[in-house]
């Protein structure tokens, strides 16, 4: 990747002020339809009457930050709170995923990413698609449920690139959007965020609970206004075998890349309370339940996991009859 662009302060000093102008997305509001859920209103309350980036405290000394990125949706609460942070001087982007699979869906969700980024001014790192690199890394964990030891392994390659680059210039901290979803559990990529900013005496890894009900809110609100492509599956080709053989199994459209029209349910975030509720911690903790279950019971024989997919039937996000289908279609 190319060295970091110059003036970060100036750059993010005017993305500040046009968060605070007339100019700025719309603050959340606390409107919301009365068929929103209590800890929505909550949230929209607390977002309502609070200043922005005064939720999450940067480690002692902190003052430019890197942040890694899997996909515009997931960045937009956390990009929005660190911009705001007056004891932040810089914010830049990385995109660096060669777990995504096919090309397609990389080059889409990497496209959305960097015009996002543009539109608020905010430096962008564009590094290598190293697919080769992630599949000889992960050989030998195809099977692995979500999760797994091929995740760790996935937010290692991923940060271990974050914490040099964010060395070689000059950066204070790391940080990592795969921490804001709640499909992915939070111990298992802070970890690894640690761990790879560990060697570098000059880095922290930035730890916060970027998955609360405020940044959760707030993450659709801006998806939805934004209209960002919704993606079907976590991103790598063994997510979205399972993914699809699960789909299969129960008669439900495969996963499509890219176009207007989504495998299942909406192409793009349009209504972040329905947005947000396909994220519940019920619904995740569901998903996860299950899929422990598969793995149990099937193991890496192929034969075997297909026939205990028959177990997902009764999944409760499978209610494709009466036409929900939430958590079906948003990682």
């Amino acid at each position: 990747p190319t060295p970091a662009p110059p003036a970060p302060t100036r750059r993010l000093a005017a993305l500040r002020d046009r968060l605070a102008s007339e100019d700025a997305p719309s603050p959340p509001s606390t409107s919301l339809p009365p068929s929103a859920p209590d800890w929505a209103h909550a949230a929209a309350r607390r977002l309502a009457s609070a200043a922005r980036g005064t939720s999450a405290v940067p480690p002692p000394g902190v003052r430019r930050v890197l942040l890694h990125s899997c996909c515009a949706p997931c960045s937009g609460a956390m990009v929005e709170e660190m911009a705001s942070n007056a004891a932040v001087d810089d914010v830049t982007v990385l995109f660096y995923n060669p777990n995504i699979h096919p090309r397609r869906e990389y080059e889409i969700r990497k496209e959305e990413n960097k015009k996002f980024c543009e539109n608020l001014g905010i430096a962008y790192v564009d590094c290598d698609y190293d697919v080769e690199n992630w599949y000889e890394r992960t050989r030998g964990m195809e099977y692995d449920p979500e999760r797994g030891r091929r995740c760790t392994e996935c937010f290692d390659m991923r940060m271990e690139r974050t914490a040099l680059y964010a060395h070689e210039n000059n950066f204070d901290a790391i940080a990592t959007t795969n921490a804001t979803s709640r499909w992915k559990d939070t111990e298992q990529v802070d970890d690894s965020g640690r761990r790879c900013a560990a060697p570098y005496p000059d880095l922290v890894y930035w730890a916060h609970d970027w998955k609360s009900d405020d940044m959760t809110l707030r993450k659709y609100q801006i998806s939805a206004s934004e209209r960002f492509y919704k993606q079907e599956y976590c991103g790598c080709s063994h997510s979205l075998r399972d993914s699809n053989d699960w789909r299969r199994a129960n008669g439900i459209p495969k996963i499509r890349i890219g176009g207007e029209h989504a495998g299942l349910g909406q192409r793009h975030f349009t209504d972040p309370i329905a947005d947000a509720t396909e994220e519940s911690q019920d619904v995740v903790d569901e998903f996860f339940a299950h899929a422990e279950g598969l793995a149990a019971e099937a193991g890496t024989d192929r034969k075997e996991r297909k026939r205990a997919l028959r177990a997902y039937e009764d999944r409760r996000k499978n209610e494709k009859v009466d036409g929900q289908v939430s958590g079906l279609n948003n990682w």
